[in-house]
């Protein structure tokens, strides 16, 4: 018996270690094909055709046993490398070739993830999905009529009532943007019917609104480059290819290698295609406008630039952007990736870079990667193209100087923060005598706001002293103040100020490491200034200016060291402040002190406001009420005001967001918890366990009690914020008229222009209250000017 359980265990340990072993072969194999599919096409001792024909060879050999796995590694090569597209196609072409019954095994399955990206909102996956589609007609894979049909019925979504014009525009860029591929072999077999599609799409084209086109303009002037919104511009480039008899020169087309043995292939049919209707908490895809600052005047001797609406512009930009996408997260390969360009050869390709990445940095409403993204990039293009690459920047900064007066104010951000990095990696070297004409022009002009800018930025990554030696005498006045504080109770005339006696007190006392409770006694007997007018004795109840302004000055002087001794002071003493500082007043009394020690280092004020909000010391409400304060109105042309406004706007959209995810978890939680309960009796210790970790109702109804209090204190801030914007400007507006001034000064059109940019960089959050602001604010009586912004953003997703 005992040599019989030997046996039988190790016939067992036989046909496991067997069963490993195929599956651990069949593994390899998968992989081996994996590795395959996606190195096609690229560099190899062999040519594209032979290793298409030797992989299609291969993969019909395993159909019997990996056919689910070749689709989808087929499929997902095709969607997330849709450069190779006509690569993957005339692969799917040979196996369909020979093997019929796969090919339409292939169709349904890229049918059925098109709907499913359709369905979940994957708006770029389902274009290259389209695109595939599209080119499998050119591999003989498909008919052409039935392509046509999906293309018809794609296009009558654009004319569907009720939908936001987002989503029709979807689905005619679609199609547009899929002609390049298909459009000579569709003109060839259906030119009526390509015709009549084309037909639909312009008659859609002139009546669709344009409202948000202004918004979305990197430059307001369309000289000496047209800012044309992208489905007019890809428009124009697909008429272009039309009177070219729809041939390009840029899509490599290996598909007609193989011409002899497709053509003989049985094609397949698509089945019916109906896009999932729209439903409101769908989003898509938002409008752009197609960014240009070079054409081929601008190159030097060498390939020519392809025009505006040539289709090989579209097709370079979109093929370096793909490349952007694919490698942005690691700098060195997606600068390697970006010189590797394959039609180098034929392009001014520098240019192309240096457009396509400040394209994506000045992308409106945000980019689409952090902006030190693109800095870090480009540094590395200058790295690995020393002979070159400088040369282009350096070119490409000038024309952004010299075009910026009529620059958008977010992308004028971006173009500082930007430069002043770029600088600060090469030792801050600049031909700075070029630009010394600009001091000669007010000082809210664009041009010397942008170099006292950039200097702000400068100053932050380098040290003050550095910073004045490296500009021109000429340009002094535009070097920042050396960042120190004002502390006025350490100034000459200071023994006349009513709190400096308390100030050299409170030094002494937070120098001995005294308590919180110590530090407020030291200013709790200073008289309130208050209470000596009578029209401001109710707010005497509310906050005591004196007390804040000694205490908030002395403190942050004390620990004006460096950032970290100011945290450090917040903390210790964080108890005074929630003391010193309950009512709104009080907080703006406590930020106008802020900004009165450090007006001279406005990156300490922006990290103290941080630190404040953060601590809850002040309320974003309070910090926008003060940013417009008249206080503040000569600081409306500096950045860091804005810098400010717009951190605390975010610290508000975040803590609204970790709420509702924080209240989405514990709903679904809750929910869990009792089907699971409803469905099975479960063992006693486990049941005890779910209990303890499922929220109560009363829990999740708190939770929804505070989530719907953070909503009304965002709403708050927004009214805050648009209404004093609205007020500034119709007091700007009014006083001009009153004095037959001309109104559109520099001050004016860059502070319509910071409204704009709070309508765009925080959209998503703003759009929740459109009907609220449309009705208590952005109303018809307002001026045009001001309504205008407010019309342009409702437009952006209608």
């Amino acid at each position: 018996m005992n040599r019989r359980r030997g046996h039988d265990e190790e016939d067992g340990y036989d046909r496991v270690h067997r069963k490993r072993r195929r599956v651990s072969e069949n593994q390899e194999i998968e992989d081996r094909l994996e590795s395959l599919i996606l190195r096609v096409g690229e560099k190899s001792s062999s040519s594209l055709e032979s290793n298409l024909e030797g992989l299609a060879s291969v993969l019909e050999a395993d159909l019997s046993t990996f056919r689910v796995k070749i689709l989808r590694i087929l499929t997902e090569c095709a969607i997330r490398m849709p450069e190779k597209c006509t690569i993957y196609a005339t692969l799917v072409g040979l196996l369909n070739a020979k093997n019929y019954n796969f090919g339409g095994e292939f169709v349904d399955y890229i049918v059925k993830t098109f709907k499913e990206n359709l369905k979940t909102g994957k708006w770029n996956a389902a274009r290259y999905c389209l695109r595939f589609i599209s080119d499998l007609v050119n591999c003989h894979v498909l008919a052409a009529s039935s392509l046509l049909t999906l293309l018809e019925t794609l296009v009558d979504c654009a004319n569907e009532d009720g939908v936001p014009q987002v989503r029709r525009d979807w689905f005619v860029f679609a199609v547009l943007s899929t002609l390049p591929w298909v459009g000579r072999e569709l003109y060839e077999k259906k030119e009526s019917q390509l015709d009549h599609l084309l037909v639909t799409i312009e008659v859609f084209l002139n009546k669709r609104s344009k409202k948000h086109w202004p918004a979305l303009k990197v430059w307001s002037a369309d000289s000496p480059h047209l800012q044309e919104e992208y489905l007019d511009c890809l428009w124009a480039q697909i008429k272009k290819l039309r009177q070219d008899n729809w041939s390009e020169k840029h899509i490599p087309r290996p598909y007609l290698a193989f011409d002899s043995i497709l053509c003989e292939a049985l094609q397949h049919t698509l089945p019916s295609i109906q896009p999932p209707p729209h439903n409101d908490g769908d989003t898509y895809p938002m409008p752009r406008v197609i960014f240009r600052m070079f054409d081929y005047t601008d190159c030097p001797d060498g390939p020519v630039l392809p025009g505006a609406h040539s289709i090989e512009r579209f097709l370079i930009e979109e093929h370096l952007h793909n490349i952007l996408e694919a490698y942005h997260l690691e700098r060195k390969e997606c600068a390697a990736q970006l010189l590797c360009f394959p039609y180098k050869a034929k392009i001014p390709l520098e240019y192309c870079i240096v457009e396509v990445i400040f394209a994506e940095l000045f992308n409106l409403p945000v980019p689409r990667y952090l902006e030190i993204c693109y800095g870090s990039i480009l540094i590395e293009l200058c790295k690995l193209q020393p002979s070159t690459m400088p040369q282009v920047l350096a070119q490409a900064t000038e024309i952004l100087f010299m075009r910026i007066d009529t620059m958008n104010v977010a992308c004028f951000d971006r173009f500082v923060n930007w430069f002043a990095y770029h600088l600060s990696n090469f030792q801050y070297r600049w031909s700075w005598e070029d630009w010394e004409g600009c001091i000669q022009l007010d000082p809210e002009h664009p041009k010397p706001r942008f170099i006292r800018e950039v200097l702000g930025k400068c100053l932050r990554l380098s040290y003050h002293q550095r910073v004045k030696d490296m500009i021109p005498e000429t340009l002094a006045p535009l070097v920042p103040l050396k960042p120190e504080p004002i502390y006025k109770y350490s100034m000459e005339g200071a023994a006349s100020l009513p709190g400096t006696e308390a100030a050299h007190r409170l030094v002494v006392c937070v120098r001995n490491k005294c308590s919180a409770e110590e530090a407020l006694n030291v200013v709790r007997e200073l008289p309130n200034p208050l209470r000596d007018g009578e029209p401001a004795a109710a707010h005497a109840a509310h906050y005591n200016p004196l007390k804040i302004d000694v205490f908030v000055q002395t403190l942050l002087n004390l620990g004006s060291k460096s950032i970290s001794h100011s945290f450090a002071a917040i903390s210790k003493f964080h108890y005074v402040f929630k003391i010193l500082a309950e009512s709104e007043e009080a907080q703006i009394c406590v930020l106008r002190n802020v900004w009165e020690l450090w007006q001279r280092h406005p990156q300490m004020v922006c990290v103290l406001v941080d630190k404040m909000l953060k601590t809850q010391v002040v309320e974003c409400s309070a910090v926008a009420t003060w940013l417009f304060s008249k206080d503040m109105a000569p600081f409306f042309t500096h950045n860091y005001l804005w810098e400010i406004l717009h951190l605390t706007i975010d610290k508000m959209n975040k803590h609204v967001s970790k709420l509702s995810a924080e209240l989405q978890e514990a709903r679904e939680a809750l929910a869990r918890a009792d089907s699971s309960s409803s469905d099975s009796e479960d063992e006693s210790g486990s049941k005890k366990k779910k209990d303890q970790d499922k929220p109560t109702e009363e829990a999740v109804e708190r939770m929804e009690e505070r989530l719907e209090m953070a909503h009304t204190d965002q709403k708050r801030l927004f009214l805050i914020v648009f209404q004093r914007f609205i007020m500034i400007l119709s007091e700007h507006l009014v006083r001009c008229d009153t004095d037959a001034r001309d109104p559109d000064t520099h001050w004016y059109r860059s502070t319509v222009a910071r409204l704009r940019q709070v309508f765009l960089v925080h959209h998503e959050q703003v759009q929740k209250y459109s009907s609220t602001l449309e009705t208590l604010l952005f109303t018809q009586d307002l001026d045009p000017h001001i309504l205008d912004v407010f019309h342009q953003f409702v437009a952006l997703t209608a």
